[in-house]
């Protein structure tokens, strides 16, 4: 059974690490996570740029029923999240009260666990939003 170490995860996936896009270098359009192609003008061509952390939250709803694997953190917010440059992410918005959420809320992404496997005991990491 192959296992994924976390040195190799950050390399495999940058974009869910370490907030790694890419820059599109004949029209400067930023795709988070990296494309093969630009959605905006068909380049092939890339560079690698990284995502600032700071941004604000567009639109949230409040889970109340989660998945099994965030049966523990109910009710919580999930927002689509504008970062510098336009990039857009979803991901849950941690130490606020769901209720207190508001567009416009300026927040900071942070490096945390986002579940762990009951039965594997696999732990994933990501990114939640904290206030700013």
């Amino acid at each position: 059974m192959s296992t994924l170490n976390p040195a190799r995860m950050a390399r495999e996936f940058p974009a869910r690490y370490r907030l790694e896009a890419a820059r599109c270098e004949a029209c400067g359009a930023v795709s988070f996570p990296r494309r093969l192609v630009c959605p905006a003008c068909h380049g092939r061509k890339f560079a690698a740029v990284t995502v600032a952390p700071e941004g604000k939250v567009l639109t949230w709803t409040v889970i109340h029923v989660g998945p099994p694997s965030h049966k523990h953190d109910v009710p919580y917010a999930l927002a689509v999240i504008e970062l510098a440059g336009g990039v857009r992410v979803t991901c849950q918005i941690a130490d606020v009260d769901p209720a207190k959420v508001e567009a416009g809320m300026a927040v900071k992404l942070e490096f945390r666990r986002i579940q762990q496997d009951g039965e594997a005991g696999v732990i994933a990491y990501g990114h939640k939003a904290v206030p700013a």
